[in-house]
């Protein structure tokens, strides 16, 4: 009976000693198939990032200018700075000044010219050359008794339109030099903060007069303004 029991008691640790080898060894592939299945899953992770990354292009919310650029580009070329900004709906304000200047001084250049040879004929008291009677109201006749009022008013006139046209060329150059400012500005303040947090209040409070002895001045009533940036 003792050696009977003697290998009961052997055969029970042999099967004892092979489970748990079978337990470990499954633990074993239990871990590396988690370890297989995390690799794999952030290799996928890692490949959606990328490819998300090649997929969104530049984010144009965020796109400031820069005002360097913008300046030289508006010296350049009118009108730049405000294409480099993204203001298009600024371009017909400077290309309409631009043109309105160039042609209030093509025409007041013309009437300058027209007035002067008018003045010059008039001057030169040479029957051939009356140009001048382009400008008279019609059976309007120029004589010795009003020839002089008649100079003064020519002279008057083209030194009018020469004033005019020299003018309007200093007026295109104040729409260019605008134009550049604006550009640069533009620019600079488009990193600006303009949330909600900047506020101007005025609201009635009372004022202390401490310096006053008499209890009625003692206090009074007026505005307090308060700014939150």
């Amino acid at each position: 009976m003792r050696g009977k029991e003697i290998y009961i008691l052997i055969a029970f640790f042999l099967l004892l000693a092979a489970g748990s080898q079978q337990a470990k060894a499954q633990e074993r592939i239990g871990q590396d198939s988690l370890t297989v299945t995390t690799y794999d899953s952030l290799s996928v992770v890692v490949d959606t990032t990328f490819s998300k990354k090649k997929e969104v292009g530049r984010d144009w919310s965020t796109w400031r200018p820069n005002p360097k650029r913008a300046l030289w580009l508006a010296l350049v070329i009118p009108g730049g700075g405000q294409i480099y900004n993204r203001k298009y709906w600024k371009l017909p304000l400077v290309y309409g000044g631009f043109i309105g200047c160039l042609y209030a001084m093509s025409w007041n250049n013309t009437m300058y010219k027209d007035y002067s040879q008018a003045y010059q004929d008039l001057m030169d008291k040479d029957p051939n050359t009356q140009s001048y009677n382009q400008f008279l109201h019609l059976g309007t006749q120029i004589t010795p008794q009003n020839e002089t009022r008649y100079q003064d008013i020519f002279r008057k006139r083209k030194d009018k339109y020469r004033r005019w046209r020299d003018l309007s060329f200093f007026v295109m150059i104040g729409v260019y030099a605008l134009s550049v400012i604006d550009a640069y500005v533009d620019a600079e303040l488009s990193v600006f903060d303009i949330s909600d947090d900047l506020s101007l209040r005025v609201e009635p409070t009372i004022i202390n007069n401490r310096s006053s002895n008499n209890p009625l001045d003692a206090s009074s009533v007026g505005l307090q303004c308060s700014l939150n940036f």
